[in-house]
């Protein structure tokens, strides 16, 4: 089944996203948070992946229906931004996700990529709601949670070669969590880049391990959604 543009009440008004429902009509909830490029086809194509392995699916579209095709324009998109209200949009879609009717459960999972890896784990530290949190290569120089309110578990996916957010960074965060009693699991892949997981990308792509971190992340969410 394909995905559909929907709208939720957020800020105050409504804000529109990417919704996918799984063939059999109803599975757990998950929240797909974009790179800084925005709500592109490559985030929808993995909404629609995730609603084919049974989970009902929605990414906000945090940049408010723009999208940027280079570096220059994402970067300048991702640092304009307003965290705060992107967090009242990640609020409304999550509370969006447990009201429908497709959705089963009480809890939904997040998982966001770049600058989405980061509002993740934020948006897991904010709200209760969230019973798994999945970040790939995730950062945010604006992005600061409070580690100390996360209460759901964290996997997360890392590049070796990740020059943005470097394993040094990776294991001061596995480190932090892990002090405060977190249940957090990391994976460092060796030998690829940021953003590898991203197949519209042959730049910096690799099927290899995009394949396993996928297996990975369904594993998680099977057992904790």
């Amino acid at each position: 089944m394909a995905g559909q543009l929907v709208e939720f009440q957020s800020n105050g008004g409504t804000t529109s996203g990417y919704l996918a429902i799984p063939e059999k009509g109803t599975g757990p909830g998950v929240i797909v948070i974009q790179e800084w490029w925005g709500l592109v086809d490559h985030i929808k194509d993995v909404c629609d992946r995730f609603a084919r392995e049974g989970y009902v699916v929605l990414a906000p579209d945090l940049y408010h229906g723009k999208t940027a095709k280079s570096p220059d324009e994402a970067g300048k998109l991702m640092m304009a931004m307003q965290i705060d209200e992107a967090e009242k949009d990640l609020r409304g879609a999550i509370q969006f996700l447990l009201d429908h009717e497709a959705t089963t459960g009480n809890k939904v999972g997040t998982i966001g990529f770049c600058m989405g890896g980061a509002l993740s784990l934020y948006a897991a530290t904010k709200n209760p709601q969230v019973g798994a949190c999945v970040v790939f290569y995730g950062g945010h120089p604006n992005v600061k949670p409070d580690l100390a309110n996360l209460q759901a578990p964290m996997l997360g996916v890392y590049a070796e070669r990740d020059g943005f957010v470097t394993p040094d960074s990776v294991r001061e965060l596995e480190r932090q969590l892990e002090a405060l009693g977190k249940s957090v699991e990391v994976h460092i892949y060796p030998a690829v880049d940021h953003a590898f997981f991203n197949d519209q990308r042959p730049d910096v792509y690799n099927a290899k391990a995009a394949e396993d971190a996928w297996q990975r992340t369904i594993q998680f969410f099977a057992k904790h959604l």
